[in-house]
């Protein structure tokens, strides 16, 4: 009962803050609770129940409640009529109520007063004022049950407080509401602080407990009822201590004191275990889950905290789940103390890996599996671990302290332990931090067990992306070329964005950027599967709109999941062309050279592929000499809670900055789009200058379906290599156009052969006919007339190929230009 509850409510006062009629005697009580579950079972049980009551904690556990608590009957005075509810209801002489409200349940609060049957009390009898509360929830508490010894109010003076009864009113009566709501938990049973929250609502609720020596003279139940004067209970408390601590029996008695010390040990160890378990685990990344373990730890359980990994956990690598022996590296990957600073960094610093001999304590953890318990550090154990550390002393740091060494575990694997060090004036460890260590060390091993299995599924896919993007070469014919790609900031950030660059014949350019939904494993490997199709369909030069169709129709046929965008241009820089059609992606953007202005490219855009039944269109778009394209993915422009044009018109601007090269325009448009914050996405970038070839550069002859017109073609490359200064390359060119314009003229049909030099960054060669049965190479026999003239063009040429027109085929083969001197 709080002594010193507000004086001046109107029709209340505290025990103890002056005589009323029959309270000169009234003093603090012991205060029983029990808490009984939605089968009736005892699930608590107090000091003050066991006092009051008479049964331990360990045998009333589990057990009915009416068992434990038997009604013989009400006290003699008769029942009183219930005032308005939240002002006082009492319920005097209901004893019967509360073996129905154990048995059956309430579905209100109930108080009383009666007397109960106690083995082992003096008379046999307790007169026992009692409170039962309903509780809700999603808990299995049902029934709480608060209950008082009315004997112990008054002492010797059995007589005094006859007209006592436990009643309820709102805590709000009382102007010290505030401090009773708070120290009201201080009587519940261990739970959590959000169960803890939710009982003392619905008791503050139903009617806070009081005691009534009339209709107008009440007084609060407080949680402090019963305790004895805090000088006296705290020496008690510190006689139990030792005794516990030295495991002696607990005196007689101390028994009190020594159960609520377990109890108060065993609920500070839960809610410690509990606070771990908070703070660790918060993110997937390896590295920060090891600094969150340690420091979880220090200094609340320990001075010094040292953890070690196998060398492959740290690496995110697979290892055998063996058990580790004398030649298993271990790394040191955190050292937290609270010593002065730096005292530890150069005798153990962190990232060092070594092994650790049989003999040693670490050893034994890391090979059995179990906690190693070292009350204290002997200079005999402390020279023996100091072995281990070449040129560098330890034992001025060990020696003296205790040490509990525990195993950092995930499904019966040691991943690596850790090393608890206890300063020397601190208690050592003991039995029960040796089972707190091993709870924490299991949580904290499943928490990097998920760290490292993420790790190392992250390691695979960015070696499965890295392999699968392109290495574009810089120049192609008529352009130049910057790449950039950034993985995502968040988990999963391997994901399946992508570009290349694919040359095609005529001396064209095709740029691809695409992006796959999702991230992952799953979504690096479907870009590849996507990025290979849409290379292989380039190569047979099936115009833009075609390509994206065939696409999403392979799409399809993988699987519902598969879904992505693409943007797919083609560059043809001797006309002066883009030819672009675009699935669902974001449009790119072309800086004109002429005046420095940047636009994005409207263009139909079409539904990702994957989806099916949506056709795709083309545009062709005229370029001049020096423009810029530049094409990305959503991960650059796009931040969560902006608008996705904010990001585009910041890429139109970043864009036209100028740069003195290619790689600087990349970086100043990442710089300027990736410190706005909020990007989780991958991001893939490509840019293009597009140069052109100039019409001198390109020579272009007809040649009639005439046997005798081979021989003038010879003459005519020969003329156009030496006009360009080139006479060094006639022999061979000379030749192999001779092979494929004999191929030509023979199986063109009707239209006119097409020859075409262009002098690029290789000398380009190409013959067209109207035949689209394209030719391959074979393996003429010496009695063969015919099979050869492909042979020689793939002997001697840099490259070579052939693909189909809309009018027929076109068969090509390159040079390489000779060195400017």
């Amino acid at each position: 009962m709080d002594r010193g509850t507000e004086r001046d409510a109107p029709g209340s006062r505290a025990v103890g803050e002056g005589p009323a009629p029959g309270q000169a005697g009234a003093g603090r009580i012991p205060l029983a609770v029990v808490v009984v579950d939605r089968d009736g079972l005892v699930s608590h049980w107090s000091t003050g129940a066991r006092r009051l009551f008479g049964p331990a904690k360990q045998e009333a556990i589990g057990r009915p409640a009416v068992d434990l608590l038997p009604v013989s009957g009400a006290l003699p005075e008769e029942p009183r009529a219930a005032l308005s509810y939240g002002a006082y209801a009492a319920y005097d002489g209901l004893g019967p109520d509360l073996e129905a409200s154990l048995d059956q349940g309430l579905s209100y609060p109930a108080a009383g007063r009666a007397r109960l049957a106690v083995p082992g009390s003096g008379s046999g009898r307790a007169d026992v004022l009692w409170w039962a509360y309903p509780l809700v929830g999603p808990g299995p508490e049902r029934l709480l049950v608060l209950a008082a010894d009315a004997h112990a109010l008054h002492g010797e003076d059995t007589g005094a407080f006859e007209r006592i009864a436990p009643g309820f009113a709102l805590h709000t009566d009382f102007p010290g509401s505030e401090d009773l709501a708070r120290r009201l938990p201080e009587i519940l049973p261990s739970m959590s602080v959000g169960d803890s929250a939710r009982i003392v609502a619905q008791i503050l609720e139903l009617g806070y407990p009081v005691l009534e020596f009339s209709q107008n003279d009440r007084v609060p139940v407080t949680p402090d009822w019963g305790v004895p004067r805090r000088a006296e209970r705290r020496a008690r408390r510190e006689r139990a201590a030792r005794a516990l601590a030295a495991g002696e029996p607990v005196p007689e008695e101390l028994r009190d004191e020594g159960e609520d010390l377990e109890y108060a040990a065993v609920r500070e160890r839960l809610e410690f275990l509990n606070e771990v378990s908070s703070r660790i685990g918060t993110s997937l990344d390896l590295s920060r889950t090891i600094v969150e373990v340690s420091k979880a730890v220090v200094p609340r359980f320990t001075d010094v905290a040292g953890t070690y990994l196998r060398e492959q956990v740290v690496a995110g690598e697979g290892f055998d789940e063996g058990v580790p022996d004398t030649t298993t590296m271990w790394h040191r990957v955190a050292v937290e103390h609270t010593d002065e600073p730096g005292r530890w960094d150069d005798v153990v610093p962190v990232g060092e890996a070594m092994p650790f001999p049989a003999h040693t304590p670490f050893f034994q953890c890391m090979t059995t599996g179990e906690p190693v318990l070292v009350p204290r550090i002997s200079e005999e154990m402390g020279h023996a671990i100091a072995s281990q550390f070449d040129k560098r002393d330890i034992r001025p740091l060990i020696t003296g302290r205790s040490m509990l060494v525990v195993p950092l575990k995930a499904r019966n694997v040691v991943l690596g332990f850790m090393i608890l060090l206890r300063h020397p004036k601190r208690p050592v460890f003991n039995d029960m931090d040796r089972v707190t260590g091993a709870e924490l060390a299991a949580r904290a091993g499943l928490v990097l067990d998920n760290a490292r299995m993420y790790t190392h599924q992250e390691n695979v896919a960015e070696t499965l992306q890295d392999s699968m993007l392109p290495h574009i070469p810089p120049h192609r014919a008529g352009c130049d070329i910057a790449t950039r790609y950034l993985p995502g900031t968040l988990l999963g950030r391997v994901g399946g964005d992508w570009f290349d660059s694919v040359k095609l014949p005529g001396a064209r350019t095709a740029f691809v950027v695409g992006d796959v939904m999702g991230h992952g494993l799953n979504s690096a490997a479907m870009m590849g599967q996507l990025r290979t199709a849409v290379q292989t369909m380039a190569g047979l030069d099936l115009p833009p709109a075609q390509l994206l169709r065939n696409l999403d129709d392979l799409a399809q046929r993988l699987g519902d999941s598969y879904l992505a965008t693409c943007l797919y241009a083609v560059y043809d820089p001797i006309a002066g062309e883009l030819h672009l059609a675009n699935a669902g992606h974001i449009p790119p953007v072309l800086v004109r050279a002429a005046d420095g202005r940047s636009e994005l490219l409207e263009l139909p855009t079409g539904a990702p592929v994957g989806v099916g039944g949506v056709p795709f269109e083309a545009v062709r778009v005229r370029v001049e000499p020096g423009d810029r394209l530049v094409m990305c993915t959503d991960g650059l422009v796009e931040v969560r809670g902006e608008d996705i044009g904010v990001g585009l018109a910041t890429l139109c601007e970043s864009a036209a900055h100028p740069a003195a090269s290619m790689d600087d325009a990349c970086d100043t448009i990442i710089r300027a789009l990736n410190t706005r914050g909020g990007r989780k996405d991958d991001v893939a970038l490509l840019m293009a200058r597009l140069g052109g070839i100039e019409p001198e550069d390109v020579a272009e002859w007809r040649l009639a379906l005439d046997p005798a017109e081979v021989g003038r073609a010879r003459a005519a490359v020969r003329e156009q290599l030496h006009a360009w200064g080139l006479p060094s390359l006639a022999d061979h060119a000379e030749l192999m156009a001779d092979e494929l314009v004999t191929n030509a003229v023979r199986h063109s049909h009707a239209r006119p052969v097409a020859l075409r030099l262009v002098r690029a960054d290789t000398l380009l060669c190409e013959v067209e006919d109207d035949d689209h049965e394209l030719p391959t190479l074979v393996t003429a026999r010496p009695t063969d007339e015919s099979g050869r003239g492909l042979r020689v063009v793939s002997t001697l040429a840099r490259e070579w190929g052939a693909s189909r027109t809309k009018t027929g085929k076109s068969v090509w083969f390159e040079l390489t230009l000779p060195r400017r001197r």
